[in-house]
């Protein structure tokens, strides 16, 4: 059972202190549009999938919504609810009567997190330096270490000669392997402007005694001054030795996070947060993918701290909620939660890091079965992957849709049996599932299926919901796309209003 809410009711709800997961249901490239400020993406074509992680708890409030017009809200409270979730609620009219309301919607994507890159810049007037002055410097051979702050799948398909790989995360637990020299200047970048200012605030904050600036505009600031940038490398951070003294950076990040109200707590008390029934608690290592990949404790997910900080809300769904961030060192949890709690985020570090003995149950919704099956003559092929890479390419006669598009495929597949091609075998589980209800005689998906054609243009732009154009242009060498996205990046403080600006503790 769910009920509908107006927007102002709504409003308070977001700022009555009380847990609230609001989730914006539709597509990537929808929400990208226009959405809340702290609506969360959780696209109906991966719901169940994604919900279990983002809202652990199923007596949680939660809020669903779209644009007011497409009825995936009502699907996906629906959803919601016949997989227990007990305490679900609908925007009545969606973005459009919020905006009717008088509050403001925002584009593009992580907002909240790329907003308090704005906050902190302006408070703490984090230094900087233009891409003209960087390939001075480089010019005249001045010494200065550049780090990237991205992760390495990011910094390699686009970087700036010279730099290295160092996620944000990674920095205060590296640094003295990264610069030996404490007078050489340190210059912090990223492919826009919030991992370029979080990072080098952070090494300030830490009392790197180095000169330490943001580059201003990072990777497209570079660019669009007409200098080169390198693809395809590969200069990532040094491995820490494993007898390198960290009693100065373990100082130095204590510092930082007792600075800003960061609690350490215990197994008991954590392990207590992750059993109770009236909170949600999200149990979170910040290492690296590798050091996740060789252990972790049961139940986490990997939460890079870095992309942490800068996309939080694709890790946590319910404001107010708790988060436990670990490590193995006791350097980079205890920063990453100082900047969580900045952000308003209730953020602890698990004082036993990776030899605590927690464990978080895995909440995961139970997904129906579905088949394989080989081509059929009379079968319909549906491809749900992503439409760009139906673009790419697709298998002969093959539709492209997705799972809110259903409807405008049913009368093609009604009574007909189905071959799904699909990247995840849980996005064709659910989508079989919206299919048989479209009448399908049978979903199976496609065993090997043969991508033999390319449309550059099919589906069209305008039906490619899944996919942000305003984001990803800017990385595909379009300089006015750049400008708009970096534009659109500085015009966020002044799109706050007073409630959302005091969700921020910066202190």
């Amino acid at each position: 059972m769910t009920t509908s809410i107006d927007a102002r009711t709504l409003k308070a709800w977001l700022h009555d202190a009380a847990e609230i997961a609001l989730l914006d249901v539709r597509e990537h490239g929808q929400y990208g549009e226009s959405h809340l400020f702290f609506g969360v993406p959780l696209p109906y074509s991966r719901l169940e999938l994604d919900v279990p992680r983002l809202v652990p708890r199923k007596g949680t409030r939660i809020v669903a919504y779209d644009d007011g017009a497409l009825g995936v809200a009502q699907l996906a409270a629906q959803r919601l609810s016949d997989v227990g979730y007990n305490h679900v609620h609908v925007l009545e009219g969606g973005t459009e009567a919020w905006r009717s309301a008088g509050f403001a919607l925002y584009k593009g994507v992580n907002v909240p997190s790329k907003t308090f890159g704005e906050i902190v810049e302006h408070a703490r007037h984090t230094p900087r330096i233009t891409a003209a002055q960087l390939a001075q410097m480089q010019r005249e051979g001045t010494p200065h270490v550049l780090l990237d702050g991205r992760p390495l799948a990011e910094f390699r398909k686009m970087s700036i000669p010279g730099a290295t790989c160092c996620p944000n995360g990674e920095l205060a637990y590296r640094i003295g392997e990264l610069v030996r020299d404490e007078r050489t200047p340190i210059v912090v970048n990223c492919a826009g402007r919030t991992r370029s200012i979080i990072g080098a605030q952070t090494l300030i904050e830490l009392g790197i005694p180095n000169p330490v600036f943001a580059l201003e505009n990072g990777t497209q600031g570079w660019y669009l001054a007409d200098f080169a940038l390198d693809h395809g490398a590969a200069r990532a951070y040094p491995d820490v030795s494993a007898a390198r003294d960290l009693s100065v950076e373990r100082a130095r990040a204590g510092t930082l996070a007792a600075r800003h109200g960061v609690r350490f707590v215990d197994d008991a008390q954590a392990q207590s947060w992750l059993d109770g029934e009236t909170r949600n608690t999200y149990l979170c290592d910040v290492r690296t993918a590798e050091e996740f990949a060789q252990f972790t404790l049961r139940g986490a997910v990997h939460a890079p701290g870095g992309q942490l900080i800068q996309a939080t809300d694709q890790w946590i769904g319910v404001r107010q909620g708790r988060i436990l961030v670990f490590d193995s060192e006791g350097v980079r949890a205890p920063v990453v939660a100082s900047w969580l709690r900045q952000m308003g985020h209730e953020a602890f570090v698990l004082q036993a890091g990776i030899a605590s003995t927690v464990r978080a149950e895995s909440a995961a919704v139970p997904l129906p079965p579905i088949a394989e099956g080989d081509y059929a003559r009379d079968a319909v092929i549906v491809d749900v992957r992503p439409s760009m890479a139906y673009r790419k390419g697709h298998a002969a006669g093959s539709l492209w849709s997705i799972r809110p598009r259903f409807g405008d495929i049913a009368a093609r597949v009604r009574g007909r049996d189905v071959l799904l091609v699909a990247e995840e075998d849980g996005v064709a589980r659910i989508a079989a599932h919206d299919l048989s209800r479209c009448g399908a005689r049978s979903v199976r998906r496609l065993r090997d299926a043969r991508l033999t054609e390319s449309t550059p243009h099919e589906p069209p732009d305008e039906q490619c919901i899944d996919y942000l154009f305003f984001v990803h242009d800017r990385h595909d060498g379009n300089k006015d796309a750049a400008r708009r996205y970096l534009a659109w990046e500085t015009r966020l403080l002044s799109q706050l209003d007073a409630d959302e600006r005091a969700s921020y503790r910066l202190s």
